[in-house]
């Protein structure tokens, strides 16, 4: 069973559900931590749950079931989903959102796929391969299989000159910007580039941002699948506090500030 194109045939499934809400009237509640959520969310959970079933794996979604520590704490091997990250850019039509799988062992990933339905974006890693980027075309039906043999390794491109960070749309604050002022003193000149959802991950993973600052709060979902992507494609992935690598499966799903680095 081939975990990797399981995945990003979920994945890229998912995103195709998501896409015919999106193009449509839809209606949004509001869940009991305020955050919005729509009918995308929903149906891109379901189809992913259903292709995952095959792996004979727990899922622990941002949608489904929230299983209780006493239960997954025992979980070795697992999903971790979130069928739409960026569901407030979504709303806004932005088209910066996406399709997040990861695979968990022991606490750490070692498989991501993040799919960016609108403009076709596909990263993937594994601690086998590596990581990869390659964009989907909705005409054409590829399979996963075709995917991760066409895909291009990253890094894509090396940056030169001009010291790139990359931060939130919707989460910056004042501790982000004492940071990004930090990198100023020490780089000189910078070019701050905001972007929404985990794609902000795969941007310093391909070689377009030399680091992301996340020092306000996410999920584990929200990172596990572009901490792999990151992490396979030379990055480091650090809790701001401690200075080592995220981990998964906490009692507390909250993630600490941390920051996704390319390190030269």
């Amino acid at each position: 069973m081939d975990l990797l194109n399981i995945s990003i045939a979920a994945a890229i499934e998912a995103g195709k559900n998501i896409l015919e809400v999106y193009s449509r009237e839809y209606a949004i509640e509001t869940k009991n931590d305020n955050s919005p959520l729509t009918e995308a969310d929903k149906v891109s959970h379901e189809v992913i749950k259903t292709m995952l079933a095959e792996t004979n794996m727990h899922v622990l979604s941002e949608e489904g079931r929230q299983t209780g520590y006493t239960e997954r704490k025992s979980w070795n091997t697992f999903w971790m989903v979130d069928p739409l990250d960026g569901t407030k850019e979504f709303i806004k039509k932005s088209g910066e959102f996406t399709v997040n799988i990861a695979l968990i062992k022991e606490g750490v990933p070692v498989l991501g796929v993040v799919y960016a339905p609108v403009t076709g974006a596909l990263y993937f890693g594994t601690e086998e391969k590596g990581s990869f980027y390659y964009k989907v075309d909705a005409g054409i039906n590829q399979d996963a299989a075709y995917i991760v043999k066409a895909a291009e390794k990253l890094p894509l491109k090396q940056e030169a000159g001009t010291y790139t960070i990359v931060a939130s749309k919707s989460h910056n604050t004042p501790e982000t910007d004492v940071f990004i002022e930090e990198r100023k003193k020490k780089y000189g000149n910078i070019n701050l580039v905001s972007a929404g959802s985990s794609i902000k991950l795969c941007l310093v993973a391909d070689g377009s941002a030399r680091v992301y600052p996340r020092l306000a709060p996410t999920m584990e979902w929200d990172t596990a699948a572009g901490h792999a992507v990151a992490k396979f494609a030379g990055c480091t992935v650090y809790d701001y506090g401690s200075k080592k690598e995220l981990v998964y499966n906490k009692e507390n799903l909250l993630n600490p500030s941390f920051v996704v680095e390319k390190l030269s």
